[in-house]
């Protein structure tokens, strides 16, 4: 899996997961690189929902031309978590590429100028809502911020909106966006529980809502146990690859 942030193309970036520096708009190209010199029989890579958008899809066509050089057929799709048994709303772009002296058996006219082997991914998993996966134990607010949340009114979709009815209170935190009970999470950010505040009580998600809002096992070893927000915001949910896994497996690997 590769991903990176269109906000962050062309610069230079250390990364909190330990790498090296470096230019993340050449990420996705080192990737394809080393699927060229491995040659799996299919690769996965994950993008952001923006790539499809504005002058990003420049890059989509870069990367199609590079997967076609490292001797592939690429197709994309823009998935959405929740309708993928994960209980949170995270739209994202798949790129799926299967070698192209694998792919004779699934081929098909997909367009007047397109020959793509066939894969369906199509996901309609009942939507699971917040409070079916909350145990409602994470960290109170501080009394700064439980002034704003006071404040708050049905449809605020973050505690910014909430402060613009306290006087004399900065409107800020536009990235705190509230948890719904009857309510999809909204998709967790790499601000960890600082990016989320419950909308029924002033507590922020707990590490165990955390770990069911991204699929990840209670008991996941995060290592360094303060950056789980951090690392499960950032990450594709193991139980969204897991379907398109298994979706390839049961179209491709499975007849190969």
């Amino acid at each position: 899996m590769a991903g990176n942030r269109e906000k962050d193309w062309g610069k230079d970036k250390v990364f909190r997961e330990g790498q090296a520096e470096q230019v993340l708009d050449t990420l996705f190209f080192d990737f394809i690189e080393l699927a060229e010199k491995l040659q799996p029989k299919i690769v996965i890579a994950e993008n952001v929902k923006g790539l499809l958008m504005g002058e990003a899809r420049e890059y989509v066509r870069n990367i199609y031309k590079a997967f076609d050089k490292a001797g592939y057929y690429c197709q994309h799709w823009l998935l959405d978590a929740s309708k993928m048994g994960v209980p949170q709303r995270r739209e994202r772009v798949f790129f799926v590429a299967l070698r192209k002296d694998l792919a004779e058996p699934f081929l098909y006219q997909q367009d007047m100028f397109t020959v793509n082997p066939k894969l369906e991914l199509d996901f309609k998993e009942p939507e699971i809502l917040f409070k079916k996966v909350a145990d409602y134990e994470g960290d109170i607010i501080s009394e700064y911020a439980k002034r704003a949340w006071d404040a708050r009114v049905l449809g605020d979709m973050n505690i910014a909106q909430s402060k613009e009815r306290v006087e004399g209170m900065k409107v800020s935190d536009m990235n705190t966006f509230y948890v719904y009970d009857d309510k999809v999470c909204q998709t967790l950010t790499a601000k960890g529980r600082h990016g989320s505040l419950l909308f029924s009580k002033p507590i922020r998600l707990s590490k165990n809502e955390f770990c069911n809002i991204g699929s990840y096992p209670q008991d996941y070893n995060f290592t360094n146990n303060n950056q789980w927000g951090y690392l499960i915001g950032m990450s594709v949910p193991p139980l969204m690859t897991a379907q398109i896994a298994k979706k390839i497996y049961e179209q491709w690997l499975s007849k190969l």
